[in-house]
């Protein structure tokens, strides 16, 4: 497997340290420009806003939402991590 691992346990941990949830959280991703659709897709209730590269081959997606705990954070990250070319910030 190529694609690489990140501890959920030590992210867990660094969210709950970040504040009390519910809280906005927002995510930042970077992405192919014909993958931006999957990334809208996990977000089906929030705004996202997106932004082309200047060459057009990729797009970055910016999304805040409000987000009732650690887990359902770390859930949208490895449902992320599916869509190829997907880089997380």
């Amino acid at each position: 497997m190529d694609k690489k691992e990140f501890d959920k346990e030590n992210f867990k941990e660094k969210l709950i340290a970040s504040g009390e949830f519910p809280q906005l959280y927002m995510f930042k991703f970077i992405v192919p420009n014909e993958k931006e659709n999957e990334v809208v897709a996990l977000f089906p209730k929030h705004e996202v806003t997106t932004k082309a590269s200047s060459g057009g081959k990729y797009v970055s997606a910016t999304i805040q939402a409000m987000m009732k705990d650690p887990d359902q954070i770390i859930k949208i990250y490895e449902e992320a991590a599916e869509i190829e070319g997907l880089i997380s910030l």
